[in-house]
């Protein structure tokens, strides 16, 4: 039997909001296997699919530029918001990420060398770190192109014009006016910051996703003691239900929910008289995967040892 640790222990009760308990016994009982585990509880009916919000603790910003054709999408973490309320760390982020798109990299050691105002990207951010005295990261950046079209950014929680909290790039493929790509692609990343896809459509489902899926849908169906023929019929139609809410073009359009994404961008290129193609998206949400420090997790753990 698997030994486990109370760091993991931890880990799958911030993901899933399981008790300790719950998250023990799943974690022994999938002999240490952590996707087993939140599989588990989900069977259980203890854990959500989805992770919780608000477990991250990662300040900065989230920067988004673009130019016709290309966008790029950058997340800078500094310890504190304070820091990322300072003009000079608002000016790097900018800079950098203005350099980024101009060279076309959006691969984050590469944008730590390219030169920014006469020195490399990560000289202007360590220099930064020893004037303000808190440490600073280039995390991670994206960037989306097209031939024939618009990438369209938008920020949500601005702190500036080209940086805030949540930053979403949109690549809309057509010989459509800018204008009116400018006008859907703004309304769709609104609706991605938002809504939070995983996906652009089913085919882009991560296939390992789906099959974990498939299974706890299975589970559940049959804890109903449905037969068989009926548990597949529930399974596909609740497998229908899970690509409405994690694919982009199946969902409900926030600002609109009686139609799906893909029928507001059917809409939009009849309107303009010219067919557009959705065929990207990024959404980088602020310290997004970083886990928060739970300070009252040692109490939880001398409760639990008594």
């Amino acid at each position: 039997m698997a030994v486990v640790s109370m760091e993991a222990i931890q880990k799958l009760r911030e993901e899933t909001g399981a008790g300790m308990m719950d998250c023990k016994k799943a974690l022994t009982e999938s002999n240490g296997d952590y996707d087993a585990a939140v599989d588990w509880l989900r069977k259980k009916g203890i854990a959500s699919a989805a992770k919780k919000a608000g477990r991250v603790a990662a300040e900065g910003l989230v920067a988004t530029v673009t130019s016709g054709t290309k966008g790029l999408v950058l997340e800078v973490n500094c310890e504190t918001d304070f820091v990322a309320k300072n003009t000079d760390f608002q000016a790097m982020v900018a800079a950098t990420a203005e350099a980024a798109l101009a060279q076309g990299e959006a691969d984050i050691e590469k944008i730590k060398a390219l030169t920014v105002n006469g020195k490399s990207a990560q000289d202007n951010l360590t220099a930064l770190v020893a004037k303000i005295g808190e440490n600073m990261t280039f995390r991670r950046a994206a960037m989306l192109e097209v031939k024939q079209g618009a990438v369209i950014s938008y920020i949500h929680n601005a702190a500036t014009d080209k940086a805030g909290k949540i930053g979403v790039l949109v690549a809309l493929e057509s010989t459509a006016s800018a204008d009116k790509l400018n006008a859907l692609g703004r309304q769709i990343a609104m609706h991605i910051a938002a809504a939070r896809p995983d996906a652009l459509d089913r085919g882009s489902v991560d296939a390992s996703k789906l099959e974990r899926e498939k299974s706890v849908l299975v589970e559940q169906a049959r804890a109903s003691g449905k037969p068989e023929n009926i548990i597949e019929k529930m399974v596909e139609g609740r497998i229908n239900k899970f690509y409405e809410e994690i694919v982009l073009l199946e969902q409900a359009f926030v600002i609109n929910p009686d139609m799906k994404v893909s029928a507001v961008v059917e809409a939009a290129a009849k309107e303009a008289g010219a067919p557009i193609k959705l065929v990207a998206f990024e959404r980088f949400a602020l310290g997004e995967g970083i886990e928060k420090k739970d300070d009252d997790f040692a109490a939880e753990v001398a409760a639990m040892a008594k």
